[in-house]
Formats: C-alpha cells, structure tokens, sequence
C-alpha cells in the first residue's frame, strides 16, 4: 500500500507573548524614568582625544559658564543611604545661620543638576518648583574673598565623603580669570587632583596609510 503522506506545514511563532512582554516592560521604564534636569548654563566643553569616562560616584563637579558664573554639583556617594548632599547643605545653613526643613533638605538631595547661587537665597530656591524663578536665582556662588563660598562648599563636601573627586567642566569661551581663581581654591583646599570634563575629539582615518602599511 502506498503511504499516506501528511501535509507539511510551515513552521509558526507566535509573537505575541514577546510583543507583551516589551510592552510592560516599556510601560515601567515610561513611568519610572524622570527626564533628566538640564544644566544652569549651556557648556560646549573643549575637545580632547582622551577616552576615560567620569566616575558614577564620589563626585564633585564644577560647572564653568561662558559668562564666568560657577555652579557646583555632587553626589550621594556609592550608597544612596549616606546622603552626602543634605549633610553638606545643613553643615553650610550651619556655617552662615540658616536652619534647612526636612522638605528643604530632601528637596536638595533629589535636586540632579548643578547649582550655584549665594547660600542665603537656598531656601527661595528650593521653595519653587518655577524653573523661571530658579533660573533667575542661578547667578553663581561667590568667590569674593570676602565671603568665598565655593571653598565652605568645597570643604564641607571633602568633610562627609573624603573619597570624592574633583572635575572641571568649562566652556571653550570660559575667561582664564575664573578658571585660575577655581584652581586657586581648590590648592586652598588640599585638592591637587582633579579631572578635566572634554568631550571626545573624532579622529580622522586614512584608509591609504593603513593599506601601506
């Protein structure tokens, strides 16, 4: 007897348990992710060819604008339960009289960009939401030899993480007066290392050099 042949069928995937599975996951990462909180001044860094990333942690950036205003920013340190940041900031309401509310404090330690205003205008800062406002009080933090505060945050910042590092982020357009006067502080402070914020300068190839060689 001849044998009966069974009708082939192609082969079918069935998508849809991938498709779900994609779209919870976009849904969490949709409602979850807070938009990143942009910088007080637009910065056009130089160029350099040096590829070593900035650290996650352990951070203390300077923020340099065309205009010769300084901001400051750091972290938390490596484990969020430190809280670096509102320590600092109530060592500083300390230092010039200012007592900082839990809500201010907390609303500092969430706070992901840099900042730089006078430390008397720190609670009318953290007392808006208005990024009007904010912007406005964003006139830098003073270095007069008077009243230098860039070094009382320095110093503080040093006091609660002695492992964090220090980098410099300036404007190609950025006048040599400000950036020596940050250094300056920064010796004042102990601080003899520190890292140089650059954007990655794209090199050229010439594919008849390579084929020579």
């Amino acid at each position: 007897m001849p044998k009966i042949k069974l009708p082939t069928k192609s082969p079918r995937i069935d998508m849809t348990p991938m498709v779900d599975t994609f779209a919870v996951v976009l849904t969490f990462l949709m409602l979850t992710t807070t938009m990143r909180q942009p910088e007080p001044a637009t910065v056009e860094t130089p160029f350099s060819i040096s590829e070593k990333p900035t650290p996650d942690f352990n951070t203390m950036t300077f923020l340099l604008s065309p205009d010769d205003k300084i901001f400051i920013n750091f972290d938390n340190g490596p484990d969020t339960a430190y809280k670096f940041r509102p320590k600092v900031l109530t060592a500083m309401g300390n230092r010039y009289g200012i007592e900082f509310t839990e809500e201010e404090l907390r609303e500092f330690e969430k706070y992901p960009s840099s900042i730089g205003l006078p430390i008397q205008k720190m609670k009318e800062f953290l007392g808006t939401r208005e990024n009007t406002v904010r912007n406005a009080l964003q006139t830098g933090i003073p270095v007069d030899s008077t009243d230098n505060q860039l070094a009382m945050w320095i110093l503080y910042i040093r006091q609660e993480n002695p492992n964090v590092q220090a980098s410099i982020k300036g404007d190609t357009k950025t006048g040599f007066p400000i950036v020596k006067k940050t250094l300056d502080i920064l010796q004042e402070r102990n601080v003899h290392r520190f890292n140089l914020v650059t954007s990655l300068e794209a090199t050229k190839i010439n594919l008849d050099e390579i084929q020579q060689q």
